[in-house]
């Protein structure tokens, strides 16, 4: 395994890290707890997950992977060599069995002790925003539209304010974004120097297909020391080559679920199918291509790698050791040249 730190401070964590979000729909409890445990083995300290997960939200399933999670960890007895880091919920139709206040003092209270009490443990190293309460474009919207009569004011300040408190009582140590864009985080940024504790990393969706924060946030993330961690690195499944190639399940997460069908559109598809032909060029599998592509970007502090099955698990983890060759990297780039951000 390969490690690096997260942005000013020495918290060593692993290159890749364990994403969590289909244990309690897609994968058992058992099947969690063996991938947690495989996990750690090959030397992945960094575990990722949220209060909505599983996914889809649903209040049949809400915490349950922190749940799944908290098990693990009261059954292996051991805490503090490991990285764990949750989210809580912002305020949307995907969450309103869980809370719709939005992200004020009295929410965070509650969402991080019931995320302590789930995960049983008594602090969470790395507490993330899920997505922004203001109208902007994430989940598959690459251009922002505004919207002239959004009720949402300016509270960038009053959030860390906030979660300030919950670093001081030794609940969280460092705060994070999800699903953010330039404004958002320069915001941030710009409210930290007044102060109070800085976002020092952002979750967003990065692939092969979806690269669009090359685009501005790469930049500030560089300048500023912010660290980038990557959610859907196989775009759900779809950089397998899976689908195009057949070999797609029933229970194949896109076919379980075909709500989750931002990285299935006919652009999506053709630069699927170029990027296996440049993977198959270079004797490698696609898979290991996308996943070693996103691990190895000058911005990225950590590759979230899920999976729903061990074998999965065993193939991503793997890419930790491959090296794309320049003359690989100039075939991807040839690609993403012709088909720019298909889904983002």
């Amino acid at each position: 395994m390969r490690y690096t730190k997260l942005p000013d401070t020495e918290i060593e964590v692993s290159k890749i890290c364990l994403g969590t979000m289909t244990w309690g729909e897609q994968n058992t409890e058992a099947e969690g707890h063996a991938q947690l445990d495989y996990a750690i083995e090959q030397g992945i300290n960094f575990i990722d997950t949220a209060e909505l997960y599983s996914v889809p939200g649903r209040a049949e399933t809400y915490g349950s992977t922190e749940r799944i999670i908290g098990s693990w960890l009261k059954n292996r007895g051991k805490r503090d060599d490991l990285i764990i880091a949750s989210k809580i919920v912002g305020p949307a139709e995907m969450s309103k069995h869980i809370r719709t206040g939005g992200y004020t003092k009295a929410e965070f209270k509650d969402a991080i002790h019931k995320s302590l009490k789930r995960l049983q443990t008594d602090y969470i190293d790395l507490y993330q925003l899920h997505w922004p309460e203001r109208n902007t474009n994430y989940f598959s919207k690459l251009g922002y539209s505004h919207d002239a009569k959004e009720s949402w004011q300016d509270n960038f300040a009053e959030i860390l304010e906030n979660l300030k408190d919950f670093v001081k009582e030794g609940l969280i140590r460092h705060m994070g974004l999800s699903n953010e864009t330039p404004y958002g985080l320069s915001r941030y940024l710009e409210e930290s120097r007044k102060g109070l504790p800085k976002m020092i990393t952002v979750q967003n969706p990065y692939s092969l297909l979806n690269r669009k924060d090359e685009i501005g946030l790469t930049e500030i993330m560089h300048r500023e020391d912010v660290g980038y961690l990557a959610y859907s690195p196989m775009a759900f499944g779809v950089l397998s080559g899976k689908y195009i190639n057949g070999t797609d399940k029933p229970d194949s997460r896109i076919n379980k679920f075909p709500q989750y069908n931002r990285y299935s559109n006919e652009q999506a598809v053709e630069a699927t199918k170029r990027y296996q032909e440049v993977a198959r060029k270079h004797n490698i599998s696609l898979a290991q291509m996308a996943l070693a592509f996103v691990t190895d970007r000058p911005f990225m502090t950590a590759n979230i790698i899920g999976a729903s099955s061990l074998e999965q698990l065993k193939e991503n983890i793997s890419s930790i050791d491959l090296k794309l060759t320049p003359e690989l990297l100039e075939d991807i780039e040839a690609v993403h040249t012709a088909i720019p951000n298909p889904a983002p």
